[in-house]
């Protein structure tokens, strides 16, 4: 935590500072944008960047030519399958959301965040900074930019019962979050499920569902706690989400203030890579009932029995990843993809695939 606090005050303290970019903000008309980001207004990724530096910084930076509307998805009444339609309308300037959320439209973003592709969070900014540009090749088709990419925390399995390796899986009815975990699953003998993070709770707590994947941070939130017991703390992925922007509002900027920008989501970029690494130790803490160690989140009342992954499960999470995840993409996508895993993704994991 100390860590991230010191980044936080020292991005936010940069935009403060008379250097380049705001020596060359003259004066000019005022710059209102409209962002709407995040889910729910509670999540640290919204208090904790967004509105600090995002929202704040952008008005200290620019003598308060430049003004952010931020707001979050349900203030706005969006959910995140509209957000890239709202930003390719016109009708918002900035949007956040998961990318495999918004991979129906653009199934390239997907590759950046495959379940079992990065069980290390540093690994998945590697791969989410070498996607980038190919992904925006794809999104400057629709009138749209990914101008920054951050995490969420380690997408992993709440359980109403004892999951000690993978093959425990098989069998049980599992909420996924996205097709490639969806893929994994399959691969393992699970049944994967598709329902809303609303009403996960629920079924949970009535049996439709032995478990769900989710972030430490996220079913924390959402107090899974209270409906399963057992927390299998094998990293799938890391619900990694990007800040869009609507393309030609973005050119027509002034190139002053676009560099501004540009340079604020620098630091939120950084802000939230170091938040996603605290975050999901907070979570994993705050779930099994480490209370010295829950500071961002909220401590559970029943805390949960925390089974840690061992190598054989990295092992066979690499093999579905070759033999389920990899084919079920490259089917989605297209021959482009497989080019993508095979010229960016695969020199930084150093898992390669047989063509087809």
């Amino acid at each position: 935590m100390k860590h991230l606090n010191t980044l936080l005050s020292l991005a936010f303290a940069a935009t403060l500072l008379p250097g380049a970019a705001i020596a060359q903000l003259a004066p000019g008309p005022k710059v209102v944008i409209q962002a709407v980001t995040q889910a729910t207004p509670t999540l640290p990724q919204y208090t904790r960047v967004d509105q600090p530096l995002l929202r704040d910084g952008l008005t200290k930076a620019s003598n308060g030519r430049v003004e952010v509307v931020l707001s979050t998805w349900p203030e706005r009444n969006v959910s995140g399958p509209e957000v890239l339609r709202l930003v390719r309308a016109g009708q918002i300037d900035i949007s956040t959301s998961p990318l495999t959320t918004v991979s129906g439209d653009v199934p390239i973003l997907d590759g950046v965040d495959l379940a079992a592709l990065s069980t290390d969070i540093n690994q998945g900014r590697r791969i989410a900074d070498a996607m980038m540009p190919l992904a925006n090749k794809d999104l400057q088709r629709l009138g749209i930019k990914l101008v920054a990419t951050f995490p969420f925390t380690a997408q992993m399995f709440y359980c109403r019962k004892p999951v000690n390796t993978l093959a425990d899986l098989k069998g049980l009815r599992i909420r996924t979050n996205g097709p490639s975990t969806s893929d994994l699953l399959k691969g393992i003998g699970a049944q994967p499920v598709s329902i809303a993070f609303g009403e996960v709770y629920t079924a949970l707590e009535r049996g439709t569902l032995d478990c769900s994947v989710s972030g430490a941070s996220a079913g924390s939130s959402a107090n899974w706690a209270e409906v399963t017991s057992h927390l299998y703390s094998l990293p799938l992925s890391w619900s990694v989400a990007g800040y869009f922007v609507n393309l030609a509002w973005w050119e027509k900027l002034d190139p002053a203030v676009r560099a501004l920008m540009e340079k604020t989501f620098a630091d939120v970029q950084n802000a939230q890579w170091a938040l996603g690494l605290e975050a999901n130790a907070d979570g994993i803490a705050c779930n099994v009932g480490r209370n010295a160690e829950c500071k961002i989140h909220k401590p559970v009342r029943k805390p949960m029995v925390e089974h840690k992954p061992d190598a054989a499960a990295i092992a066979m999470v690499r093999q579905q990843l070759t033999e389920s995840v990899l084919p079920g993409w490259f089917k989605r996508c297209g021959e482009k993809c497989e080019s993508a895993y095979k010229d960016v993704i695969a020199p930084i994991t150093g898992i390669q695939v047989a063509p087809r």
